[in-house]
């Protein structure tokens, strides 16, 4: 009889919990917290890039100055021998409306860092909104040392959207390391926007409007 005891004593205390079980038990939360934030991709995290604005294309070409019909004075012909850098950004706008984004642009040319930006103002949403920027002749003469522009002449462009002070998103032209740009001293008073050029009055309703300071 007391062996039967015996035995029956030894199977209950082999059901009963542990004395750390109840540590055990809240710590789980913990570790599935834990396990489920690192077995997420950290692709997942870069897809939060531009989820309210995304910079989706940026195209450079060279253009020449634009010819008008004009027959109120003498006409004067324009060099058509002379070629503007023109750096358009397209990009997408989620919400409905947004009263103003900063597009700033940063230009490598021969290994010289132009740089400028332009705000628009009421910008609706959409996924082909523009911005334009422009360089000059005079000015790639400059940089280029007087030599004409070539394909490879323009080493790369980003261009950022920035709101408020805020980054939205960012693009480069060519695949470069981030923020390659802060590593180059910059110069200012190069890139020009569409109302600072002969461009000014020409495709109106293709890029988002220009919001002069003081209005």
């Amino acid at each position: 009889m007391a062996a039967a005891s015996q035995a029956v004593a030894v199977k209950m205390a082999a059901l009963q919990l542990p004395r750390n079980r109840p540590r055990l038990l809240m710590k789980m939360p913990s570790l599935l917290l834990f396990a489920i934030v690192f077995s997420i991709p950290l692709d997942a995290y870069a897809q939060a890039r531009g989820s309210d604005f995304q910079i989706t294309k940026i195209t450079k070409n060279l253009i020449t100055n634009p010819q008008y019909a004009y027959s109120g004075a003498e006409q004067y012909q324009g060099n058509q021998r002379d070629r503007w850098l023109e750096v358009e950004v397209e990009f997408s706008a989620a919400p409905e409306f947004t009263d103003e984004l900063t597009f700033k642009y940063f230009i490598l040319i021969n290994g010289k860092l132009l740089t400028g930006e332009v705000t628009h103002a009421d910008i609706v949403a959409g996924r082909e909104n523009r911005s334009v920027m422009y360089v000059p002749p005079k000015a790639l003469l400059r940089f280029l040392n007087n030599r004409p522009m070539t394909p490879t002449s323009v080493q790369n462009i980003a261009v950022q959207i920035v709101q408020q002070g805020t980054v939205k998103d960012e693009l480069n032209l060519v695949r470069a390391a981030a923020q390659w740009y802060t590593t180059i001293p910059a110069l200012s008073g190069f890139v020009l926007n569409k109302n600072e050029t002969p461009f000014a009055p020409l495709y109106w309703d293709r890029y988002e409007r220009i919001r002069t300071p003081g209005r």
